[in-house]
């Protein structure tokens, strides 16, 4: 379970959000919602370690996260809204290196299987510059079929893909709930997925 209490998100002299608080159970989802600007990245962040919270706190498990990060970050799976892949690298050799960044490494045969279900078959070792911003994100999701991790925390994760990559992404996330997973997601568009979740609003 991961739980908030009260947090708070400065930007410069602005306060983005504050006294905001959610649970996420295990094999439930929370989606997060809002106008550009109201902090929907920012509180991603915070949950994933990358920023630090003005007032608040997190807890995993019954327990602070500030008293169990490096468990939390070992459960943790975080994609942003970019997709940080490497122009010069093929989709085989991003998702291989991002893996082992992890600590995780990855064998080529799983990493080629994840890569042929998110729908680059045939395009597995071409060098990701010459691919479409659809398919660049196909790369960066393809980590999610290669995770062990139970929270996932993805930002805009349905950018750019078109609709069968949609339901396809929205299949992978269902499995990962199935399984007794946690999500947590920013989205600009209506999202269907299966058991039970909830929306947050940030801003008015």
């Amino acid at each position: 379970m991961l739980q908030a209490h009260g947090l708070a998100c400065d930007r410069g002299d602005r306060r983005l959000f504050s006294g905001v608080d959610f649970v996420v159970p295990a094999g439930e989802w929370l989606q997060v919602e809002g106008p550009n600007g109201a902090g929907k990245t920012s509180l991603l962040r915070i949950v994933a370690g990358l920023a630090g919270a003005a007032e608040g706190h997190l807890e995993w498990e019954g327990r602070p996260v500030a008293e169990a990060r490096d468990e939390f970050h070992a459960r943790l799976l975080y994609l942003g809204h970019a997709p940080a892949i490497k122009d010069d690298l093929s989709a085989l050799e991003n998702l291989q290196i991002a893996a082992a960044v992890a600590g995780r490494p990855l064998d080529e045969a799983t990493a080629l299987a994840a890569l042929r279900r998110i729908g680059l078959a045939g395009r597995e070792d071409l060098p990701s510059r010459v691919l479409s911003q659809g398919q660049k994100r196909r790369v960066a999701l393809a980590r999610l079929l290669c995770s062990q991790a139970r929270l996932w925390v993805l930002d805009e994760p349905f950018v750019a893909l078109d609709v069968a990559a949609v339901d396809q992404l929205c299949n992978i996330l269902d499995e990962h709930l199935a399984r007794g997973g946690l999500l947590l997601f920013t989205s600009h568009q209506a999202v269907h997925l299966a058991g039970s979740g909830g929306n947050l609003r940030l801003g008015r």
